[in-house]
């Protein structure tokens, strides 16, 4: 491992097992907030969430308030969305933020505290760039009270301080990266991912798994991130597919949500090089494909379509997965890892090509440009070929040219 300079930081307090979300209303009173605005999406609305969260405001009335409900968030943090969301934050003079889901409302919260912090208008202005990269000193800390609650275990989005957002105005999800958009404190709460449809939990469990990958490969890795990472793949491998066949497991479901958190916090503090991200951000943004999703097709087509990126590390990851005899030739270990890859995605029910989606020879001919210009390849330029070749294979096509 190098001696080069790394700094490593976790912000955000995390309260992890069965039944901590009723620490809520606690946790804001102690932040300092009075008046916290929730923000959520009609389907955990629907789905009885929403109300159990409601609920611990009204049984013990008084300091801190629950003055508002937004249930307007839609797939991908969009721009426009946030827009109204800090509208809706100011009409209801609040004081405090609660987000309640997975990762798109997660981050639509971080871009709502970013936008009141900044005084902003409309977001997507000051997104125009692709990337927004803000660090200490020029970042201040934010003094908004912040919980997140995820109920899926996948994007970790409830620690970091990254966030993705989609742009209307460019048609690209864009990144917006600030050490204080995290939030103060997460709940990992079990209970509140028990009714995660077994599809859902599979796929966001490979939006954990990618996080690991990407962050244990990465050229920045450093030996914190590493312990992260492989100790969310062990997390992962040992507790996916009983999430997703024995959704009522709350132990499995407790620890997918820790290695959710984990991974996510190791791939974002050596953030460099990402090519599965890079993939699945351009060709999700373009045909509406769920990232996590994406990330499940696209993870082993680009780990054997770009060897040389994986050999010199590959042991210590399949050694976290838990293959058993491996072989000391690094090639020979890669193809094993693919292969339990793409067992376990199997296992769970999970695709290997985007085929339920619709797609065109002429939306496909412009993937290339558009992975290229995605904000999410800025420290990797991923060859042509490797794209062209991914591309056929998981839409099956085999006329795209580089």
């Amino acid at each position: 491992m190098s001696t080069s300079y790394f700094q490593f930081s976790v912000r955000t307090v995390v309260n992890s097992g069965a039944g901590s979300r009723t620490l809520l209303p606690e946790m804001i009173k102690g932040l300092g907030g009075k008046r916290a605005v929730l923000y959520t999406d009609i389907g955990l609305t629907q789905a009885g969430i929403t109300d159990q969260i409601k609920e611990l405001f009204e049984l013990i009335p008084g300091t801190p308030q629950l003055v508002g409900v937004f249930e307007g968030i839609e797939q991908d943090a969009k721009g426009e969305i946030i827009n109204r969301g800090a509208r809706f934050f100011k009409e209801c003079n609040g004081d405090s933020l609660i987000a309640l889901g997975g990762g798109s409302v997660l981050d639509t919260v971080k871009g709502i505290k970013w936008m009141l912090h900044k005084g902003l208008d409309d977001i997507r202005d000051s997104l125009l760039t692709g990337n927004v990269m803000e660090w200490w000193p020029e970042a201040q800390f934010i003094p908004i009270p912040h919980v997140a609650i995820a109920t899926t275990a996948g994007t970790g989005a409830e620690v970091s301080p990254a966030a993705v957002i989609f742009n209307e105005k460019l048609g690209i999800k864009t990144n917006l990266l600030h050490p204080f958009i995290s939030a103060d404190m997460a709940i990992l709460d079990p209970d509140l991912t028990v009714g995660l449809p077994p599809k859902i939990t599979a796929f966001t469990g490979f939006d954990a798994l990618t996080h690991a990958v990407e962050a244990y490969f990465s050229p920045k890795a450093n030996p914190m991130t590493d312990a992260y990472a492989l100790q969310s793949v062990r997390m992962i491998a040992d507790n996916l597919q009983i999430a997703v066949r024995k959704g009522e497991n709350l132990s499995a479901r407790a620890n997918m949500l820790m290695a959710s958190s984990m991974a996510i916090s190791a791939f974002c503090l050596c953030l460099n090089a990402i090519p599965v991200h890079n993939l699945a951000h351009a060709i999700g943004a373009k045909f509406k494909i769920p990232h996590g999703l994406a990330n499940a097709v696209l993870l082993p087509n680009v780990m054997e379509s770009m060897p040389e990126f994986y050999l010199p590390r590959i042991t210590g990851f399949a050694q976290a997965l838990g293959i058993k005899d491996l072989s000391e030739q690094p090639e020979k270990c890669l193809e094993d890892v693919i292969n339990y890859i793409r067992d376990l995605r199997k296992a769970v029910n999970l695709p290997d090509t985007f085929a339920e989606f619709e797609s065109n020879q002429g939306q496909l001919q412009h993937l290339v440009p558009a992975v290229h210009n995605d904000p999410a390849g800025v420290f990797y330029k991923i060859p042509a070929t490797v794209i062209t070749k991914v591309t056929n294979e998981v839409f099956e096509e085999t006329t795209i040219k580089a």
